[in-house]
This record gives C-alpha cells, sequence and structure tokens, in this order.
C-alpha cells in the first residue's frame, strides 16, 4: 500500500506545474518499475528509499520495486465551492478519496503570473481552503444528524455514537477550528474515521517559491511554517519550477542541476517523506534474487497484517515472519550471513513490525 495525496490550491499558485513536475518524474521512472496513470489528473511516483538499492545489490536482485505513492490533482478550488461554485462539488468529492492534503501555497513574488486576488498571501490563501472544507462539513454533518433522528429515537446505539461524534465535530467547526483537533477515544477511532470529514485529513502545507529561493525560503514560507507549527501541521519548500526543470533531466544531469543550485535532494523526495511522516508511515523490504521490494504500512502495524499487504491469504495463514533489521542484513552481507551470526529471527503474531525490517513470511495455504 502507498498512500494517496490530493494537491489543493487557489488558481495560479504553481499547483499544476507541479504535479506536472511529478507526472513527468513518474513517466521517466517507468523504465524501472510498472507505472501507471490512472487518470489524467492521476499519477503515480516511486517512493525514493536508498535502502531499497543497497539491499537489491548485496542480493544481486534483478529487479527493484519501489513502492508507490499517488498524486491526485484536484481540480481548482474558488471561494464558494462548498456552496459548488466553480467545480466545487467535485473538489469535495475528490478530495474525500485522499488520505491526506496538500495545499500548495503561492510563496512567490511574479508580476506576471496574476494572483486570484490581486496579492501573494499563502496564509490566508491557506484559510479560504480550510474555510470551504470546514463549511462543506458544516453542512454534511447538519444533514446526517437530520437522518439520524429516528434510529435516536430507537435508540440504535451505533446512531448514538455517530451523532455524539458528529456533534463534537460540529461543535468544533462552529469555533472555527477543523475536525481533526477533536481528541477522540480508540473505541471511536474506527467510527471517526468512517464519518470521511474533510477537514479530519492531515494537512502538509507546500511552499511554493522562486527558484532563488528553494534552499532557505522567503518571508512568505516562514509565515506558512509559524502557521503550521501552530496549527501541529507540517511544511516543505518546494520551487515548482525547479522540480519542472528537473524531471525533464536524466538522473545524472537532475544531480548535477540540484547541486548548482545548493539541494542536496529533489524537492518532489522532501514532499514525499514529509508526506511519509505525516502519516505515520514506515516501510519493510522483501528480498532475493528475483526481486527486491519495498512495502508501506502504518507504524505499529503487527506482523500478519504487514504480510496481508502483499496477500490477503499471508495474513489469514500466517505462521511466523522471518526477521532481519536491515543494518543487520547489510553489515552481515546479506540473509545468509545474518542467518549464520544469529541475526535473524524468528516473530509469531505479535511482533510489530520496525521500519526497514527485511522480512520472509511462512503461512498455510
Amino acid at each position: 500500500m502507498g498512500f494517496k495525496m490530493g494537491i489543493v490550491g487557489l488558481p495560479n499558485v504553481g499547483k499544476s506545474t507541479l504535479f506536472n513536475a511529478l507526472t513527468k518524474t513518474a513517466s521517466a521512472q517507468a523504465a524501472n518499475f510498472p507505472f501507471c496513470t490512472i487518470e489524467p489528473n492521476v499519477g503515480e511516483v516511486a517512493v525514493p528509499d536508498a535502502r531499497l538499492d543497497k539491499l537489491a545489490e548485496i542480493a544481486k536482485s534483478k529487479q527493484i520495486i519501489p513502492t508507490r505513492m499517488t498524486f491526485v490533482d484536484i481540480a481548482g478550488l474558488v471561494k464558494g465551492a462548498s456552496k459548488g461554485e466553480g467545480l466545487g462539488n467535485q473538489f469535495l468529492a475528490n478530495i474525500r478519496e485522499t488520505d491526506a492534503i496538500a495545499h500548495v501555497l503561492r510563496c512567490f513574488e511574479d508580476g506576471d503570473v496574476t494572483h486570484v486576488d490581486g496579492r501573494v498571501d499563502p496564509v490566508a490563501d491557506a484559510e479560504v481552503i480550510e474555510t470551504e472544507l470546514m463549511l462543506a462539513d458544516l453542512e454534511s454533518i447538519e444533514k446526517r444528524r437530520a437522518n439520524l433522528v429516528r434510529k435516536l429515537k430507537g435508540n440504535d446505539k451505533e446512531a448514538q455514537q455517530q451523532d455524539r461524534l458528529l456533534a463534537a465535530a460540529q461543535a468544533m467547526l462552529e469555533d472555527g477550528k477543523p475536525a481533526r483537533l477533536v481528541e477522540v477515544d480508540a473505541e471511536d477511532a474506527k467510527a471517526w474515521k468512517m464519518l470521511q470529514l474533510l477537514t479530519t485529513k492531515p494537512v502538509l502545507y507546500v511552499c511554493n517559491v522562486g527558484e532563488s529561493e528553494s534552499v532557505e525560503g522567503n518571508a512568505h514560507s516562514a509565515k506558512v511554517a509559524e502557521m503550521a507549527a501552530a496549527q501541529g501541521n507540517a511544511h516543505v519548500i518546494i520551487s515548482a519550477q525547479i522540480e519542472e526543470e528537473i524531471s525533464q533531466l536524466d538522473p545524472e544531469e537532475a544531480q548535477m542541476f540540484l547541486e548548482e543550485m545548493g539541494l542536496s535532494e529533489a524537492g518532489l523526495d522532501r514532499l514525499i517523506r514529509a508526506g511519509y511522516d505525516l502519516l505515520h508511515l514506515e516501510t519493510y523490504f522483501t528480498v532475493g534474487p528475483k526481486e527486491a521490494r519495498a512495502w508501506t504500512i502504518r507504524q505499529g502495524t503487527a506482523a500478519p497484517q504487514a504480510a496481508g499487504v502483499i496477500h490477503g491469504d499471508f495474513e489469514k495463514g500466517f505462521i511466523r515472519a522471518e526477521t532481519i533489521a536491515y543494518d543487520d542484513f547489510v553489515a552481515m552481507g546479506g540473509e545468509q550471513g545474518a542467518k549464520e551470526a544469529g541475526k535473524m529471527r524468528a516473530e509469531g503474531k505479535s511482533y510489530v513490525v520496525k521500519d526497514g525490517d527485511v522480512l520472509h513470511f511462512l503461512f498455510n495455504t
């Protein structure tokens, strides 16, 4: 499993430029791993992970298959989207299907690129988007609570739980705050997620700066960083213009270009990593002569559920997971060396998979 991130932003903030760079990068990667463009506004890119290349080198794997991340370019948002303005209804439907939201914010000055409100103010732009999502959630909650009245009269426990959670979300939204700030107990977590409220999605602010500001950012991105910290959200600084240029270069040329710009890595790599951190994701590996492959799971995933990411039968018939930590696999020169050094462990159903684990699952068919 990878994850799906929706890219949103007001017109002329660089959202399409960034998405185009992503899809070009993905097309360039197609020779190395299976790539698909699901729709014109959906693209998948490999998650960069140097550990996978190292494992493949040690195991002499014929194929390298990274885990992937899906980006969805969500139709341009305008003020009034919650009421169906512009492509509002489609915007809201698309955003419900994502795991997280990347708000692309204009943090560059350019007289040739007009801003929809005639000014450059990324914090205000973020507030426009957040307000539209909050208004849409409020409208949705009011309708849902009205539809629950009959079930509540019949003392339906599921309806009572749903109404209680909706009421908590409504109170938070009416206080001018997103629903993600509601504190939810573990017993309510599943029901809360099922509500699919827009403002419960984790947010990553993408500060689109000019080429010369791609390393340190600028005054605009500093304000976004301050806002993100206050909200408990994340932010990254990217120059969409640079990303688009890099996407058209081969890997060696791209690396030289980045070094000339004073950058250690592409902004898209930082974006993907920030998204992983935001959603508390991690990676485990399966390695052999045929292929070295990365798999994405949520932090805290037990071994049977991690196996289920590969195939449902692995989870159903799970017996044990032969486990080698990444550092041990590398230090001992591979699986055989790790086994001989006593670094391979047999882990059962209660084992919580750790980031970087190299796993081999045994299961009943």
